[in-house]
Parts: C-alpha cells; sequence; structure tokens
C-alpha cells in the first residue's frame, strides 16, 4: 500500500500526479531547485524538499539527491513524470535498491526499448544491413535518442556513405551513443501512436490511437484522438502489435508504441518506455 508519493519532476506534470494522489487520500512530496522554490508543483504538495542547485543537471538530474529526498521526506514510491529521468534505467534500479516502489516500467524494459534497434529485434524487424539501388530511399536513424537529431533520408546510394558518417557524429554528440542503423523509409506515411497501459499480471490495455504526423523539424505540432480514418482491422493491427511489444519486455505502466502507416499497413517505429507529455490528448 502506497501512502506517500515523490514526484521526481516539476510544472504541469507532477501538479497532476499530486492532484490524483490527493483524489486518492496519498500524501505527495515535492522537489524542487532553488529557481523553482516558489513554483506551484512545490505549493501544492504536502512537503517539498529543496535540490541545492539552479540547472537541471545539479537538481532534477541527480538521482542521487532526489532518492536521499524520498528517504528523507518518508516517501515510499517515486512517480518520473515524463523527461528527465523517467526513461533512465539506473535511477529506477537506485529507487528500486532504496526499498522504494518505482511507479513506472521495470529497469530491464527500459533499457529493452531505449535502443531502437533492439526493439526492433524484439518485434522481428532486422535493420537493412547491406542497402542496395532496390531499397532505396532508406532512413538512417540514430538507435538512441530522437527529435530528428541523427536521421537522414537517402535517395542515391552514392550518399550513403557520407550520410552515414554524418547521422553517427551527430547522434554522438547529442546523445553520446553513435549507433546508426538503416530501414527502408516510408514516404507519405501517417505517424499514429497507441497510448498503452499493463500491470503486474500480464494483463496490457491498448487505450486508443493518436494521430501525430503534423509535425515541424520531426516535432510533434498537434495530436488528435482517436486517429481519424483509420479502416477497423488497421486499429485492430495497431493494437495486437503495440500489445505485442509491451509483453516482449514485461512492460508495466503507462507507456506508448509509436508506428508510421502507410499502404494499409502498420510499421513499428518504437516504444517509449514513460508516460508522455501528450497523454492527455487520449
Amino acid at each position: 500500500m502506497i501512502s506517500t508519493v515523490l514526484v521526481a519532476n516539476r510544472g504541469e506534470i507532477a501538479c497532476r500526479v499530486f492532484r490524483t494522489c490527493r483524489d486518492l487520500g496519498i500524501r505527495t512530496v515535492a522537489v524542487h531547485s532553488d529557481a523553482d522554490a516558489g513554483a506551484l508543483h512545490a505549493r501544492v504538495a504536502d512537503a517539498a524538499v529543496r535540490l541545492p542547485g539552479a540547472t537541471p543537471a545539479e537538481t532534477y538530474l541527480r538521482g542521487d539527491l532526489i532518492v536521499k529526498a524520498a528517504l528523507a521526506a518518508g516517501a515510499d514510491a517515486v512517480h518520473p513524470g515524463y523527461g528527465f529521468l523517467s526513461e533512465n534505467a539506473g535511477f529506477a534500479r537506485a529507487v528500486l535498491d532504496a526499498g522504494l516502489v518505482w511507479i513506472g516500467p521495470p529497469p530491464e524494459a527500459i533499457e529493452a526499448m531505449a535502443s531502437k534497434t533492439r526493439a526492433k529485434q524484439l518485434m522481428g524487424i532486422e535493420p537493412l544491413k547491406e542497402v542496395t539501388e532496390a531499397d532505396l530511399p532508406v532512413l538512417v536513424k540514430a538507435a538512441a535518442g530522437g527529435g530528428g537529431r541523427g536521421m537522414r533520408v537517402v535517395r542515391r546510394l552514392a550518399d550513403l556513405d557520407a550520410e552515414l558518417a554524418a547521422a553517427r557524429a551527430e547522434a554522438a554528440s547529442a546523445f553520446g551513443d553513435g549507433e546508426v542503423f538503416t530501414e527502408p523509409y516510408v514516404e507519405g506515411g501517417r505517424h499514429v501512436e497507441v497510448q498503452i497501459l499493463a500491470d503486474a499480471h500480464g494483463t496490457v490495455w491498448p487505450l486508443g490511437t493518436r494521430d501525430c504526423s503534423l509535425q515541424r523539424r520531426h516535432q510533434k505540432v498537434i495530436e488528435e484522438a482517436p486517429a481519424p480514418g483509420l479502416p477497423e482491422p488497421l486499429t485492430a493491427e495497431l493494437y495486437e502489435l503495440a500489445v505485442r511489444a509491451a509483453r516482449a519486455v514485461d512492460y508495466v505502466g503507462a507507456g506508448t508504441v509509436e508506428f508510421l502507416v502507410a499502404g494499409g499497413r502498420a510499421h513499428f517505429l518504437e516504444m517509449n518506455t514513460r508516460l508522455q507529455v501528450e497523454h492527455p490528448v487520449t
């Protein structure tokens, strides 16, 4: 039984979790940097713990300080929110090692889905090892991270080596990991994601689709739920694939499985092992 939850985050997501905890009669603990001492999330929680410093690197990204704050405040569970340490398997392990409840997926699930190449292999999808003219166009992608960094569309075989090198350099700079892979480029596809929720007993619920095709520089601008105009068989396929992805890593908690949809087919992209910013759209 959870009696006190510390939210290792700030802003809107911390306030949302606090509101739900209050409805459930659960005590709440906020953490805050010096700059956020007067922020709303620090004021609405039942207790607030200062993290000395002003920058995220000094505060919200210091898993060791957050675990100490949870123990000092008498919390028995930690909710990571989104961003910051929400997809950090090391932080999840530190929370569990401290005897606290981690409100999120198991560290092993986070690690398994952190690499896009590993995630695709779990779904039975292998990257292109030798690209030929028949494979063009292809997409070069970073195995780690996101946001369009380390991503290149290649339409001519002569450009492949240079684009691979550029993608590796950008990925290494942005994510500290220069691994990239190549896959077929889906022209004109829609970006559709499935919100899922899983319990600790193997049950996975697909909670609906979101269309996030309207993007700028690979960043989502507008999302719509449910994704409009999807035939029922395609929606059923998206749900089946999303559930399969969750069960492949014994997932627990809220997550999102992303796909490209084109030509009546669903193409698995990745799984976000956290609550997404856009979850309220669903």
